[in-house]
């Protein structure tokens, strides 16, 4: 049996997925999967491919993160303030 981190990297190299999704497939806490994403991203650099990290971004006002080095979803948008921020996606390419 592969391990969690394996299930995850198979994963996305089929799709793009955000931690929700990859938390509900695998049976881990969400905040399980954001872990794993720094172990993961060194594991595939090694083997030539890349993480492609799709940022977060607001749904009030459409700010994006693309500067933001974390991979996990922000609580508020600094620009309006609100707290409807869609999560991150992640994929191997």
């Amino acid at each position: 049996m592969a391990t969690i981190r394996q299930q995850i990297i198979d994963m996305l190299q089929e799709g793009i997925f955000d931690a929700r999704e990859l938390s509900q497939a695998l049976g881990i806490r969400e905040k399980e999967v954001y872990e794993h994403m720094p172990h993961i991203e060194k594991t595939v650099v090694s083997q030539g491919k890349t993480v492609e990290i799709i940022p977060s971004h607001c749904t009030v006002c459409g700010f994006t993160f693309k500067d933001r080095k974390r991979p996990s979803r922000p609580s508020r948008c600094p620009k309006c303030k609100r707290e409807r921020i869609e999560s991150p996606k992640f994929t191997i390419r």
